[in-house]
């Protein structure tokens, strides 16, 4: 019998992937919190890295970005892209991996998603369809 080819993508990401990612999230946290990065709009904004995404390889790292209170995220990413290189030698430094990954940095959506979840959940509508079970309103009138 043929063995079944299993596609990685779909299992999600490797133990060695969600590993690696939170190193480089941890370097990035650190030299983001110390000011290591000399950039009047790094210097001026605490930035949180809620996430870092590893490609399967370990070449790629997504970093997930988002300046506290959610100001000036355009400004603080291309910051970010200005010292993409520096930022990518003190993750190597620190980190022992065979490469170093590229580091794309990307705004973190994830708080205004709860917010937009949170919202709909404390609607009128939906207050009202959890208080009456979930029935239509034919359902209710043959009760």
């Amino acid at each position: 019998m043929a063995r079944r080819q299993s596609n990685r993508h779909d299992r999600g990401p490797s133990q060695r992937a969600l590993r690696v990612g939170e190193l480089v999230r941890h370097v990035l946290a650190e030299l983001f919190s110390r000011g290591e990065v000399r950039d009047e709009v790094l210097e001026s904004h605490v930035v949180t890295v809620p996430e870092v995404r590893m490609s399967p390889d370990l070449r790629l790292a997504t970093a997930y970005v988002m300046p506290f209170g959610g100001k000036d995220v355009g400004l603080v990413l291309e910051a970010l892209e200005r010292h993409k290189r520096f930022i990518k030698g003190e993750v190597a430094r620190r980190i022992n991996l065979r490469y170093a990954p590229e580091i794309r940095f990307r705004r973190d959506d994830t708080f205004e998603e709860a917010s937009r979840i949170d919202a709909l959940l404390h609607s009128e509508k939906v207050r009202r369809d959890l208080e009456t079970g979930g029935q239509t309103e034919d359902e209710l009138d043959d009760d």
